[in-house]
């Protein structure tokens, strides 16, 4: 799906948001989501929170849980759970039970990953080698191909049996979190999220061009058995005709 501008993204990604919830929580009685960080989801998470979509649901029935997290403390300025929780989570009074963070408080990232995918077991009352299936995903795209923090050429992209993962990025001196392969690949619903002139060229390349997922990590993103939906702005998807 194009739409005319950044504004209208949200809209459409909104409307489509309210839908699957609508559908997973009436046809099982919840709804569970992995949040996307980055500047593109802001708006999204700001239009959900506004009164008309915070009438449409029954928020006390979703779960909220974190497609990737870099390892700082939960409230620093580059946490994507701070910017989640001041844009959606804590404007639509979302309980604490509803929020699963990854525990960066923890530091070491190893640590970090591995309580993650605990927690993700515990609530999908995983057996041994199943991954859980989220009602929806939401990705974004970075401008080097990577999605959620599964960047080009990191080890991360081969992982075939952790749910949740330490990505180290060298070209960032950092060590990311983030959801494996496996994992996003499991979802029924996987959104992705792409805004900007300065996208247009990767877009192009991911969709279009040669099958090259280790330098465009995106182009790993192949559901099983779910739906994949890229939704975009006129300005990303320019180079696409």
């Amino acid at each position: 799906m194009i739409a005319s501008d950044a504004e209208e993204l949200n809209k459409l990604a909104a409307a489509k948001f309210v839908s699957l919830a609508r559908d997973a929580i009436k046809n099982k009685g919840r709804f569970s989501v992995a949040l996307a960080g980055g500047s593109t989801p802001k708006g999204l998470y700001k239009l959900l929170a506004t009164d008309k979509f915070c009438a449409l649901l029954d928020w006390t029935k979703i779960y909220f849980f974190f497609g990737d997290e870099r390892n700082v403390l939960p409230f620093d300025a580059e946490s994507n759970f701070r910017m989640a929780n001041e844009n959606l989570l804590q404007p639509l009074k979302i309980g604490a039970g509803n929020i699963f963070r990854w525990q960066t408080e923890l530091q070491n990232a190893e640590t970090i990953a591995e309580k993650y995918e605990q927690t993700l077991k515990n609530f999908f009352n995983l057996r041994e080698n199943e991954f859980p299936r989220f009602d929806l995903i939401l990705l974004g795209m970075g401008e080097d191909g990577h999605t959620a923090s599964l960047f080009p050429f990191t080890e991360a992209l081969n992982e075939k049996n952790k749910i949740a993962v330490a990505d180290r990025v060298e070209k960032l001196n950092t060590t990311r979190l983030t959801l494996s392969f496996p994992l996003i690949n499991n979802a029924a619903n996987i959104m992705f999220l792409v805004s900007g002139e300065n996208k247009a060229e990767v877009l192009r390349a991911v969709l279009l061009g040669e099958t090259e997922p280790e330098k465009y990590p995106s182009q790993n993103v192949k559901p099983k058995n779910g739906n994949l939906f890229w939704l975009l702005d006129e300005q990303a998807a320019q180079l696409l005709a």
